[in-house]
């Protein structure tokens, strides 16, 4: 296989985008998203401090092979969020300190790698939280080619380049580009709604009560 590269999106969402976005939970944003939009969870992180928000650059890559990678992150912006798809494949690593040096470089806030990784010490104190399947000491070749800013699954989760990514202690979120803008004032509205379910807990409701269940015979 070839090593294709395709233009990334553009304009790159403006660092007030990303911000806008920082404190909306993945679990809120798959909520609106109709229990969707997440990465698979046995992607999980291996950083202490989890949490980013970034634009997908997406990666392809061949089994047990990281050369995309590698040209991968020369194109990477501030704000971009590393999504990887190694195809679940765990028995070699496509992702490690040095390469992840070298992201952070070029302003890389997230790495999410449908795949394994190496270097499991240096990733967990890195700056931009790596999320992956496993760890593995093995390493990969270079040189069989892959694809670059194109349609992805992570996890099982559709990734189109540029879409938005939030990642959490929960897991990894996608919200489609296209839907940027109109989920913002749902997911906030949604997080308003749960703080007076709390508050109605705090007053000594029940849960029955606060999500308007049925009776419990009209169940099933």
């Amino acid at each position: 296989m070839a090593l294709i590269i395709k233009d990334p999106v553009e304009p790159h969402f403006g660092a007030e985008v990303l911000a806008a976005w920082q404190d909306i939970p993945t679990t809120i944003i798959s909520d609106e998203l109709n229990r969707s939009g997440t990465v698979g969870g046995a992607i999980r992180p291996l950083s202490e401090h989890p949490s980013f928000i970034g634009e997908a650059l997406t990666v392809e890559t061949m089994v047990a092979d990281n050369a995309a990678l590698h040209y991968a992150v020369p194109l990477a912006w501030p704000g971009a969020a590393m999504m990887i798809d190694a195809g679940g494949h765990v028995d070699a690593a496509v992702w490690g300190g040095i390469i992840q040096m070298a992201a952070e470089a070029r302003g890389v806030v997230g790495v999410v790698v449908d795949g394994a990784v190496r270097d499991g010490a240096e990733l967990r104190r890195a700056k931009a939280p790596v999320f992956a399947r496993a760890t593995v000491p093995a390493g990969p070749h270079k040189g069989f080619g892959g694809a670059i800013n194109v349609p992805i699954q992570c996890g099982g989760c559709p990734v189109m380049p540029g879409d938005l990514i939030r990642g959490d202690e929960d897991g990894v979120a996608v919200v489609p580009r296209a839907q940027v803008d109109e989920l913002l004032p749902r997911c906030r509205a949604r997080m308003a709604k749960e703080e007076e379910i709390i508050a109605g807990l705090r007053a000594g409701k029940t849960t029955v009560e606060l999500l308007n269940l049925p009776p419990p015979e009209a169940i099933g």
